[in-house]
């Protein structure tokens, strides 16, 4: 089991061109392991971490409702954004400037085979890394995703999550807000939850700016203990790589 995770932050990037980019990945994987089921060899997966920024875009989920996008095609170009329909779980979401949004693009039979399990602890990496702000947050009863006030009047999600799996080979991931306008979720019902807010690092913390780079070593740290993993950071810089 290869238990090796290589880094990749492409600093800001196209909703789109990540998404082709991560299918690339998810490709390479999955051939990888078709290849070793036919021919009974054992060569080890790779498996794939993308730190990304996006500009203003809202994506919709396969099991999504469109209505739940407030805005028509030229409200949202006079706000900057795109939208797309993709292949993930869950509804719709945002995407934008001030956000951390994380890949994990592995291969789950290198750690664990439970969907669940992964999920809980994509969830449980960003509740640690918040609780170093001095932050408290938890999960929401029957809602992926990390809340600050679940259960109570003033619930509030601070990170989204949705994620494929297929040949359990994982690909999309979440979306942390550090510093993000968030305004931009007034124009959808995020995730379809109607009469729940949205929060971002920096409102809870009451100041301008988080340090990002700060946030996402902090991550980095507890998803390595949390999946025993190592990461890695690529040898040789790619078209898409920012490091």
């Amino acid at each position: 089991m290869n238990k090796n995770i290589q880094l990749q932050d492409l600093g800001t990037k196209d909703y789109k061109e990540t998404w082709e980019y991560q299918e690339e990945l998810f490709k390479e994987i999955v051939d990888l392991k078709i290849k070793n089921r036919r021919e009974e060899t054992s060569l080890q997966t790779p498996n794939y971490f993308l730190f990304v920024a996006h500009p203003h875009v809202y994506t919709l989920g396969k099991s999504g409702d469109l209505s739940n996008l407030l805005l028509s095609e030229k409200q949202l170009e006079a706000k900057g954004a795109t939208f797309y329909k993709i292949n993930r779980g869950g509804d719709i979401t945002y995407h934008g400037p001030g956000q951390i949004v994380g890949y994990p693009i592995i291969d789950l039979e290198n750690f664990f085979t439970d969907i669940h399990k992964y999920l809980r602890f994509l969830e449980e990496a960003i509740i640690l890394t918040l609780e170093e702000y001095g932050i408290a947050c938890g999960r929401s009863e029957g809602e992926t995703g990390v809340w600050l006030g679940a259960g109570t009047p003033f619930a509030r999600k601070i990170c989204a999550m949705g994620v494929r799996a297929s040949r359990w080979v994982t690909m999309h991931g979440f979306a942390l807000n550090v510093n993000a306008d968030l305004g931009y979720f007034d124009n959808i019902i995020p995730c379809g939850i109607r009469g729940k807010a949205v929060t971002s690092l920096n409102v809870e913390l009451g100041v301008a700016k988080v340090n990002e780079q700060e946030v996402k070593e902090k991550i980095l740290k507890y998803f390595a203990i949390l999946f025993d993993a190592t990461f890695e950071k690529p040898a040789l810089k790619n078209r898409y790589t920012s490091l």
